[in-house]
């Protein structure tokens, strides 16, 4: 029996709850922070990304926010901005985001659930893990644009390049 599967054999289909059973399959580390809240700590291969999901039934909405640490230089502001907006260029789903106050690079995506719509374990799944890979692909990038002195246009094909082999 498929993940997805299982949610239908309940009439009850909450979309942190199949967060949840997503988050015990993939052995991430997580908090249901309330019924309609969760929050996930998923370790990558730059470091490990913060992602919370919660769920608006006013607006059927389930809002995830992927972030990690990020603290540049006040001089490094100006290109830290203009590579977020490079970025969100090339990003289809979602997009980045600095919160200055927090200290915090975020990536932003909602699905938005309107009609009573159900959200499968796959999109869900896919949500995170696309919040993850960009994640990863961007994150070297902010920093050369923010601590190596390369111009935006610069660090952005170290995002862009495709890697082939292992070093």
């Amino acid at each position: 029996m498929s993940l997805s599967e299982q949610f239908f054999e309940s009439d009850e289909l909450h979309p942190i709850d199949i967060v949840e059973t997503l988050a015990t399959h993939h052995d991430w580390d997580f908090d249901r922070v309330a019924d309609d809240q969760i929050a996930m700590a998923i370790e990558g291969q730059w470091r490990t990304y913060s992602v919370t999901l919660a769920w608006s039934g006013y607006d059927e909405t389930l809002r995830m926010i992927c972030t990690f640490d990020m603290e540049p230089p006040s001089t490094s502001m100006p290109a830290l901005y203009e590579i977020l907006n490079l970025v969100n260029d090339r990003c289809w789903a979602g997009a980045f985001s600095y919160w200055h106050e927090q200290k915090l690079m975020v990536y932003r995506y909602g699905l938005v659930l309107a009609g009573e719509q159900l959200a499968s374990s796959s999109q869900i799944a896919c949500m995170v893990e696309t919040a993850v890979l960009a994640a990863e692909r961007y994150y070297p990038a902010f920093q050369l644009a923010c601590w190596g002195n390369r111009s935006p246009e610069a660090a952005m094909q170290v995002a862009i390049a495709e890697g082939y082999g292992r070093a």
